[in-house]
């Protein structure tokens, strides 16, 4: 009996540490070119940096920017959330903050293949294709505070590159995109976070001009998420000489906005 109660007794501990004991890890997948990083999770620094780069509080101004909509809101096209959500849809999704996101990505993947002559084509391309004098400002004046506060604050050597190349003036996607990869922040969770920075901070100035409250604000940055993540996919898969906008009525809106009469933002 004593036999048998060893044996058994060896057997349940065989079992137990059966039970306990952890698979083998396996392999780390190998990442394809260009991988949106969609798949793995954000390491803390990525993370860190990633929300530094697009907080409200990074110091570039954007606040003092409306891209037009000031303008709008004066000659009625925005007047309330739902004009707002629509006035937003199509900028987001058919204008500038499409061809940002554009911008952004060609601007990540060139600084991340350390292919200068592709760097340079977005950021002169980006630049050249601001509609109005206007969002000519808004969009460089934001990339050059970008470029300095950031090589000064995180600096990398992808950032180095591009103020070498930028002897035009550095739109702020390319900025963004470039600080991104030069810090290893996946590709799509920065756009998509990039996104929703624009569109926020659009709608922090409508807020103040319609006015608008804080609810009904949030409440139109809820209802654009769908637009916004539409906008990161496509743009993910465009080509640099197919991206191109269809929102003139805002396009506009950017030039009567040079001549207004009473102004709070610079665009």
């Amino acid at each position: 009996m004593g036999t048998s109660m060893s044996t058994a007794a060896k057997s349940m501990s065989h079992m137990t540490m059966s039970r306990k004991r952890a698979p083998a890890p396996c392999a780390p997948k190998a990442r394809a070119p260009h991988d949106d990083g969609t798949a793995e999770a954000f390491n803390p620094a990525a993370l860190y940096r990633l929300m530094t780069l697009l907080s409200p509080a990074y110091p570039i101004g954007a606040f003092s920017y409306s891209s037009g909509l000031e303008w709008s809101v004066e000659a009625g096209d925005i007047s309330d959330a739902a004009t707002l959500r629509a006035w937003l849809e199509v900028m987001i999704g058919e204008g500038g903050g499409f061809c940002d996101a554009v911008f952004f990505a060609h601007a990540y993947r060139a600084a991340t293949d350390g292919d200068d002559a592709a760097l340079r084509a977005v950021a002169e391309l980006a630049v050249a294709f601001a509609p109005s004098k206007e969002r000519h400002l808004e969009t460089t004046a934001q990339g050059r505070a970008f470029l300095d506060t950031t090589r000064a604050a995180w600096p990398a050597s992808a950032l180095d590159r591009l103020e070498a190349l930028a002897d035009g003036g550095v739109a702020l996607p390319v900025a963004v995109g470039v600080a991104c990869a030069g810090h290893g922040i996946a590709l799509a969770p920065a756009m998509h976070c990039y996104v929703h920075a624009l569109a926020a901070n659009l709608i922090s100035a409508a807020v103040r001009l319609i006015p608008l409250g804080q609810s009904d604000g949030q409440g139109v940055l809820a209802a654009l998420e769908p637009v916004v993540a539409a906008t990161v996919a496509r743009a993910l898969v465009t080509a640099l000489d197919e991206v191109g906008g269809a929102a003139m009525r805002a396009d506009l809106a950017s030039m009567h906005h040079e001549t207004q009469y009473t102004r709070l933002f610079r665009s």
